[in-house]
């Protein structure tokens, strides 16, 4: 799958970006794909090319752009657990500063950009994210009722804008979470509060996992977790997006 280095226009300057989809000349449905709080790396390229396999148009962007292109800071090859603390020190900072009230703008500018690309087929599109992306991708949702049909977050802090949040979701949803993160009595209130909202979801912790799981350059990594994932992404788009 080819890879496209891009830049997005947004209220505040620029976004880095880059998109993967099929080289065969035809549209295809449109996916907005929110990295972890690493951001933008070789490994978030290899997701993006490997869904973008399956017939979709992915469009990655830095959501940390107000801070300098990625990678905005110097990330090892592996990242693993003797290293995280730190890494986490210089990322917290940007984090907090990406405020509910930014997700939205920028969200506005990204769904604009994708669903206007020459091989971006008409109709809805879908949002997936990972760590604190499915929390974006979550608000990205909900701020976009009629267009984004589907949103998938994994070991995302997904409740973490409260039950009114969740009400605003009327796209097909799926949240995979890690064991290490939600017990099952937390999972059972999140379900809870998705079933009074009246979303159309599947929500399960999966089994064995902690949180990153789908991230192979860290120690949180597991395959089977992966593998879950895209077991549940991929009929999720299917659906949600098989008529666009």
């Amino acid at each position: 799958m080819p890879i496209k280095t891009l830049q997005i226009p947004t209220t505040d300057g620029q976004a880095d970006a880059f998109a993967a989809f099929p080289d065969n000349g035809e549209q295809h449905p449109g996916v907005l794909m929110y990295a972890d709080g690493f951001g933008i790396r070789p490994v978030l390229k290899e997701m993006a090319r490997e869904l973008a396999g399956h017939g979709y148009y992915v469009l990655v962007p830095n959501i940390f752009y107000r801070h300098g292109p990625a990678p905005v800071i110097d990330l090892p090859e592996h990242i693993g657990e003797e290293v995280r603390p730190a890494i986490m020190a210089q990322l917290m900072p940007l984090i907090e500063a990406h405020t509910a009230e930014r997700v939205v703008s920028d969200a506005d500018a990204y769904l604009r950009f994708l669903t206007t690309q020459p091989k971006v087929a008409a109709g809805p599109v879908a949002v997936t994210g990972y760590c604190i992306g499915g929390l974006l991708a979550m608000r990205t949702a909900a701020a976009h009722h009629g267009q984004v049909a589907a949103v998938a977050a994994f070991h995302g802090p997904v409740g973490a804008d409260g039950p009114d949040a969740l009400a605003e979701i009327t796209a097909q949803v799926h949240f995979g979470h890690a064991e290490s993160d939600l017990t099952p009595e937390a999972l059972g209130e999140l379900n809870r509060a998705l079933d009074a909202a009246k979303v159309d979801y599947t929500s399960e912790i999966y089994p064995g996992t902690v949180h990153g799981f789908t991230m192979s350059d860290t120690d949180a990594f597991n395959p089977a977790g992966l593998q879950h994932h895209w077991d549940r992404l991929l009929p999720l788009l299917d659906r949600a997006l098989a008529n666009s």
